[in-house]
């Protein structure tokens, strides 16, 4: 054996050696402290210091979310079949104790009550030029109330929304609300309207795209189609040949490949095609997701709708329906209150924020959501903490401060900052 190599191995094993006889006197005492902390049950164990432990092989699931409880308040809307608008309004006490309430009902704007039941009273308030009928009643326990209106209006035979809404005796926390809209028994039932704008065209956009690359296909095939019947044409023996060909192995043939000429246009047609629709389609949706002055006119997820008060309207995940806008009497800056129904219609847990949450006055501008005053009104709770339970729903308010004495003209609401969101018209 060379003298080099015996050297490295020698070396080596006492490199071995060493490391293994470093590592030996851990074991006797970390036994050693343990049978002593064994022995002495009562003794004080001094911590030694441990590894970090490997994280668990199942990930920790992540925090449920408590579905909200259902309110001891509740509250059903239904039109009547006349011929002149009427609602019957039921308001039930699940609770086992009496509870006292305050009923309202929003009347669309140029709209007045001409029968109520149970002495209700017809008021406008502060900040709105559209009147509600308000009761305030004490409901017994495990009981259902019954309240009627008739109204009238000067736009007859058009379609009409009054939701109703149950607060609490502070007549600011909302129990329940619900919504209807009654339509003339005579009256047809509207065409739904046909999508416009680019969303009608992004289908087309589709097929184009596609329609290119199929012409590409075909011409690529078809090209190679003809290379091989000429290639087979010219190596076979036909009619013609004088002198036979002597029996010789064949070399493999090259595969052959488009010319540049061909593939550098068909590519080029194929990418800008695609290039361009998908270009238009990404310019038009973020130009109109404009966060900061109008409201928007759609997004990346869902479509945009619009609709008034009582009316639900669907966005990505989320279903509004904003029962009631009423503002403190002032001058300077002061709230206003939103009551709003939100449900969750996905499969999932979602989450949404104050700050998607708009108010937009006469003049163009626009306020977010006053958090601190929301979470007050909402008695204490963060409606925006944590994030909404697969298919719930909940009644709350959303407060806006604003300055000067114009109230809001339109509230725009979103799940989240990629979606259309709904708007709706305040009277």
């Amino acid at each position: 054996m060379p003298a080099s190599t015996r050297h490295h191995r020698t070396l080596a094993a006492i490199v071995h050696c060493v490391g293994f006889l470093t590592a030996l006197p851990l074991l006797p005492a970390a036994t050693t402290a343990d049978a002593a902390a064994a022995g002495r049950p009562h003794a004080a164990a001094t911590p030694e210091p441990t590894m970090p432990s490997a994280p668990p092989a199942v990930p920790t699931p992540t925090r449920v979310v408590t579905p909200a409880a259902k309110p001891k308040v509740s509250v059903a809307v239904a039109p009547q079949n006349t011929a002149e608008p009427r609602y019957r309004i039921e308001v039930r006490n699940a609770d086992n104790t009496p509870v006292d309430t305050t009923v309202r009902q929003e009347l669309p704007q140029g709209v007045s009550a001409t029968a109520i039941s149970n002495g209700g009273l017809a008021v406008r308030p502060g900040g709105s030029t559209a009147t509600e009928v308000t009761w305030r009643l004490k409901l017994p326990p495990r009981s259902t109330t019954t309240l009627d209106t008739t109204l009238s209006t000067a736009a007859a035979q058009q379609p009409l929304t009054a939701p109703a809404c149950a607060f609490a005796s502070d007549g600011r926390q909302p129990y329940d609300c619900a919504t209807a809209t009654w339509t003339d028994p005579q009256t047809a039932t509207p065409q739904p309207q046909e999508a416009t704008g680019w969303r009608r065209q992004e289908p087309a956009l589709l097929a184009g795209g596609i329609a290119l690359l199929v012409l590409a296909v075909v011409a690529l095939v078809a090209w190679r189609i003809s290379k091989r019947s000429s290639a087979a044409a010219l190596a076979s023996d036909g009619p013609g040949t004088v002198y036979p060909r002597p029996a010789a192995p064949r070399p493999p043939g090259r595969r052959r490949t488009p010319p540049i000429w061909f593939i550098v246009p068909v590519a080029a047609t194929v990418l800008a095609g695609t290039v361009g629709a998908a270009a238009w389609t990404a310019t038009r949706r973020v130009a109109s997701i404009d966060t900061d002055s109008q409201p928007t006119s759609g997004a990346w997820k869902g479509t945009g709708v619009a609709g008034e008060l009582g009316v639900p309207l669907r966005e990505d995940a989320f279903e509004f329906t904003v029962y009631r806008v009423v503002c403190e009497p002032g001058q300077a800056a002061r709230q206003c209150q939103a009551t709003v129904g939100v449900r969750n219609l996905t499969p999932e847990h979602q989450s949404w924020h104050g700050k998607l949450q708009r108010a937009y006055l006469a003049d163009g501008n626009w306020v977010t959501t006053d958090e601190q005053a929301t979470r007050r009104a909402n008695q204490g709770r963060d409606i925006f903490a944590e994030p909404m339970a697969a298919g719930s729903r909940l009644v709350l308010p959303l407060v806006f401060t604003v300055n000067g004495r114009e109230a809001p003209q339109l509230l725009e609401l979103r799940s989240g900052v990629f979606s259309a969101g709904v708007r709706v018209g305040v009277p």
